[in-house]
């Protein structure tokens, strides 16, 4: 296990609720913002605003085959000159700069004829959520899911000011604007608390929780990570750990740090935990969070 320091939050079914490392600090929530984006679609979904499985206009993949990352959909990250500009600090490319490089090779396979990891698919559930709503996504975040569950750090990263915030200095030389679907920022115990909310009923109805929850299998044990078995829903990494049984969250991770924020429904008395620290090694924080399950 690493010597580097794990920030980490956790609440259990019956409210038990505790932190190790730095309570009030700042922490980039990276690609945990794909679950909250995949809750604030599924809203608009119980609301009759958003079709999960309608084609979405001018492409034939569906907004429930975006959240599952079944589209076909390319993803941005898989380019070295992606890597090379964040790494020289460039100012974030337009987004039509990015979409012509994402797209040089055209679509991966047709919707539901695979499997891929794709930001694009996000952004593109981003923007369709703020044209529905009419609203910029931190205020439909802070509307339906901070206000509610009494959220205060939380909020969308839009300039280095705002990372200039957080735990790690590194994080002043990074603008989140390179994340196109967005990235939120807040403590370790806001995130454990959002997704615990989830799963506790606050944010869903019933019947929409458990389509978030299916899950597609995707393969087995990882190396320097925890999993026996790995899988996606929607806007969800869905598995199964040895000795732990289920566990649903995200993870994420950027140039300077990783964080994984995990629901184990196994558990004795059920937790969900939120880790982050730094590096780029996710199965650090994974793991970290498997170790406070008692």
């Amino acid at each position: 296990m690493s010597s580097q320091v794990v920030h980490s939050h956790w609440i259990t079914a019956s409210c038990d609720e505790g932190s190790s490392g730095s309570a009030d600090a700042l922490f980039p929530y990276w690609s945990f913002t794909k679950t909250v984006i995949a809750i604030c679609a599924l809203k608009l979904s119980e609301d009759g605003a958003l079709d999960l499985d309608a084609k979405i206009e001018g492409s034939n993949y569906t907004l429930r085959q975006l959240l599952a990352h079944t589209s076909g959909l390319p993803d941005y990250g898989q380019f070295p000159a992606y890597g090379e500009a964040v790494r020289a600090n460039e100012e974030p490319w337009s987004r039509n700069k990015m979409l012509e490089l994402a797209f040089s090779n055209g679509m991966l396979f047709e919707p539901t004829q695979g499997w891929s990891y794709s930001n694009i698919g996000y952004m593109f559930v981003r923007e369709l959520i703020e044209f529905r709503t009419e609203q910029t996504l931190g205020d439909v975040i802070s509307d339906m899911i901070c206000e509610p569950l009494g959220l205060k750090s939380v909020e969308l990263a839009k300039s280095h000011e705002q990372f200039g915030r957080l735990h790690w200095a590194a994080a002043a030389n990074y603008d989140p604007r390179w994340v196109y679907h967005g990235c939120l920022m807040g403590t370790a115990a806001d995130a454990a608390r959002l997704l615990h909310g989830l799963f506790a009923g606050e944010l869903l109805h019933p019947d929409t929780l458990s389509q978030m929850l299916k899950t597609k299998l995707l393969g087995g044990p990882l190396p320097g990570r925890p999993w026996t078995t790995c899988g996606y829903a929607l806007g969800l990494m869905s598995g199964t750990i040895d000795g732990i049984g289920r566990s649903v969250g995200h993870s994420g991770g950027g140039p300077f740090c990783v964080n994984a924020v995990y629901h184990f429904p196994d558990a004795n008395d059920p937790i969900t935990i939120a880790s982050f620290t730094d590096g780029t090694n996710e199965g650090i924080a994974e793991i970290a969070t498997t170790k406070l399950i008692v």
